[in-house]
């Protein structure tokens, strides 16, 4: 069947047994004798007759019913398409449209319902409808469905965004409970700001708006200090889903989803992530942990960085965490910081305090929660036998690659910049690497990024000589850091040497804390506890020796680390 254009108006349409094709607009200058002679010729030779069945015209439900306006026998008439028509406008309006008399249509056995299909097809072909809007309603006999999920998807986030308020009510909870909770509500914002949702991931939100009701249950919150193992297991799943959804979500073309590897079996990664969150809940609710794989892949693309430099060793080492039950106060107000929902608060911390007061240690502890929780993060450490190695020259390149490691929009991003210039990647311009590396990837990927990006750089002190951090001290009072994303964080430590005392000091996107003035009180209570956990193991040594070693140290737990060495076989 074929639709075709009268010169009287360009929206009328004529239907014949010929085979169809595409529509076009046809201008005035356009020959219609062919077509009047063909379908001349198909009246004068056509040798069928139509039934005599009445006309299906679809329901606004969806169902078919005989027409009350259709002739009792199908034949010429012009009175049958005007109506027919007149229904299809009803059904897709169309601007700045003119009304004419159409042409006599030739109706075949096929019936008048398979001419409405293919009415509407040609139309739809003539003037698509928006990606957007055939997701929402579908066919016409779908807008009821489409209303209730609608409907559905708000019921499902309403606890989200209760457990994003609720969350700022949450005071006495552990730091490292503080920072999985940031994921969760990075999480749920994600989600809350995602418009385009689909049947695809419907069934894992529903599994979402169990485990936010489930987290603000009164017995939930009484065991959050006890259940950290699973609540960062939850953290990490929920920062899964959550990237799954957003990334699915921004395909809108079926291809470009189904050749994606991320998303090529939506279903089954759906599922894989409410199975998780399930057996999670229910591990939770056991007080009981057990082996479940969390799918944290990312598949991340096979990017080239080879050629960037990179300070190998210059990492998180564990084993200079704080002592669990120590120095609470500190890592307290620092993960109070980084999870803070103000905007305008320091983008960076630095902490300082003479040698031996525990900034390290303080240090190696956020690195080591972030990355347990499994939020996006570096740590950078100088080392003082390690300056003949120019790390200074290093740290930007490592930084970003580490970053690049775990986050994969920032790796695509960093992948786009370096690709194909071996100069970039081998620069020592550390100002250079700062707007390339970092500046430049970061503002590509704004709000993709799930939680919290924290950078810790511990014992900048001993990168050198002032020279050597020269350039790094500059770029951190710089009008770009004092503008960064508002959950990219940069956690400073250093002894307050006058160089770095001179930049530091006084600049409104840094916030300065100093370990010199923490209580005494509270220092010799967290090396106490430190020193009877190091030599608990000689039955000779009591409280009285303990003591003497916690008087001796002054405040300092290097020394107190010394000493318990020492004493040790």
């Amino acid at each position: 069947m074929s639709a075709l254009s009268t010169p009287e108006s360009d929206n009328c349409l004529i239907y014949t047994s010929q085979p169809r094709i595409q529509p076009t607009k046809l201008t005035q200058n356009t020959d219609f004798s062919m077509a009047r002679k063909q379908l001349k010729k198909h009246r004068l030779f056509s040798s069928e007759r139509p039934s005599s069945t009445a006309p299906i015209i679809p329901s606004s439900e969806g169902a078919s019913r005989p027409s009350a306006d259709a002739p009792s026998v199908a034949g010429p008439s012009a009175k049958t398409p005007r109506k027919l028509f007149s229904r299809m406008r009803h059904l897709f309006p169309r601007s700045n449209q003119t009304r004419s008399e159409p042409l006599t249509t030739e109706t075949t056995n096929t019936g008048i319902g398979s001419q409405v299909n293919d009415a509407q097809q040609a139309m739809v072909d003539m003037e698509p409808i928006p990606q957007v809007l055939q997701t929402a309603t579908g066919l016409v006999g779908q807008a009821g469905t489409a209303v209730t999920q609608i409907q559905s998807i708000e019921t499902i986030l309403q606890p989200l965004k209760l457990f994003n308020t609720f969350v700022t009510t949450l005071s006495n909870v552990h730091p490292y409970v503080q920072f999985a909770l940031g994921i969760l509500t990075a999480a749920s914002q994600l989600l809350i700001n995602q418009a385009n949702l689909d049947n695809e991931v419907f069934g894992l939100l529903n599994t979402v708006k169990d485990l936010y009701e489930f987290l603000m249950e009164k017995d939930t919150i009484e065991n959050m200090d006890s259940m950290k193992e699973t609540l960062r297991r939850i953290s990490q799943e929920m920062s899964a889903a959550a990237l799954f959804v957003i990334k699915y979500c921004k395909k809108k073309n079926i291809l470009i989803r189904i050749g994606d590897s991320l998303v090529s079996d939506p279903q089954t990664v759906a599922r894989g992530h409410i199975k998780n969150l399930g057996d999670l809940m229910q591990q939770y609710r056991d007080r009981a942990i057990r082996d479940i794989q969390i799918n944290m892949s990312h598949v991340l693309e096979d990017l080239n960085f080879e050629g960037m430099a990179y300070a190998a060793g210059a990492g998180l080492n564990t084993t200079k965490k704080c002592l669990d039950g120590t120095r609470t106060e500190i890592l307290k107000d620092i993960t109070n910081w980084i999870t803070t929902c103000d905007v305008n608060a320091p983008r960076i911390l630095w902490l300082h305090g003479q040698p031996g007061r525990g900034k390290s240690a303080i240090a190696h502890t956020i690195a080591s929660w972030i990355e347990d929780v499994g939020a996006p993060g570096a740590c950078f450490c100088f080392a003082r036998d390690r300056q003949a190695e120019r790390w200074e020259e290093k740290i930007l390149t490592t930084i970003a690659r580490d970053l690049a490691d775990c986050d994969p929009a920032f790796r695509r991003a960093l992948s786009n910049v370096v690709s194909n210039n071996h100069t970039l990647k081998t620069t020592c311009d550390v100002l250079w690497q700062w707007k390339r590396f970092i500046l430049e990837p970061l503002s590509k990927i704004n709000g993709e990024i799930v939680g919290n990006v924290v950078v810790v750089i511990d014992a900048l002190d001993e990168s050198g000589p002032e020279t050597s951090r020269r350039e790094i001290l500059g770029l951190l009072k710089s009008s770009e850091a004092a503008h960064l994303p508002a959950n990219f964080w940069i956690l400073l430590t250093s002894r307050p040497l006058p160089d770095i005392e001179r930049v530091m000091r006084d600049i409104p996107h840094v916030k300065a804390t100093s370990l010199d003035d923490v209580p005494r009180e509270l220092v010799e209570r967290d090396i106490q506890l430190y020193v009877s956990k190091e030599l608990d193991c000689f039955p000779s040594i009591g409280a009285t020796e303990v003591q003497n070693v916690v008087k001796k140290s002054d405040g300092l737990f290097e020394w107190a680390r010394l000493a318990c060495e020492f004493i040790r076989p």
